[in-house]
């Protein structure tokens, strides 16, 4: 338990300060926010987990930081699963695999939704492969982990605001140990 949570701390520690893909925060800042608002949501401590690290694939990935403004799709969440599926049950690694399907199950039911991604977010949509199709729609809503994903979407989304003072990485680890297989 303990190894998995301190690789997860030095990982935020050595590449947690690199640009959150076009957006106004760091991809620690992203993962402190999102976990920060599951938290004041009052969501269980898997949730939580996931929230914070929805986007750890980024900081395992070789990629550029700014590998979608070329293109490049770098299934952060597949990466991020599988990495977590190692230590942690599906409470906490399938919202995570989750999370971008999520997005375009929300883009097909709430047209609205597409409206208020940030254009970065709109760009790596298409790169995800756009919103889903009804029928794409209503398997995603059939998954057993679907509204968790979604909460951990909708928690990213409001994850993405320069300057906003949320508590450091170690107050979340507590999370994290209640969420970690034994």
């Amino acid at each position: 338990m303990v190894d998995v949570i301190d690789r997860i701390v030095r990982l935020f520690n050595e590449r947690g300060s690199t640009a959150y893909l076009g957006e106004p925060v760091s991809q620690l800042e992203h993962a402190l926010q999102s976990a920060f608002a599951a938290e004041g949501e009052q969501a269980t401590a898997t949730v939580i987990s996931a929230a914070l690290l929805h986007d750890i694939g980024h900081l395992l990935h070789q990629l550029p930081d700014d590998c979608a403004e070329h293109g490049i799709d770098d299934r952060h969440e597949e990466l991020g699963y599988r990495f977590l599926l190692k230590h942690f049950g599906p409470e906490v690694s399938e919202p995570v695999r989750l999370h971008v399907p999520a997005k375009r199950y929300l883009c097909a039911i709430e047209p609205e939704y597409y409206l208020a991604l940030t254009p970065t977010s709109q760009r790596s949509l298409k790169l995800q492969g756009g919103a889903f199709t009804v029928i794409e729609a209503e398997v995603f809503g059939r998954n057993p982990h679907a509204a968790h994903a979604v909460a951990v979407r909708r928690y990213d989304d409001l994850a993405k605001v320069a300057g906003l003072k949320t508590p450091d990485l170690d107050y979340f680890v507590r999370y994290l140990e209640s969420a970690v297989q034994a």
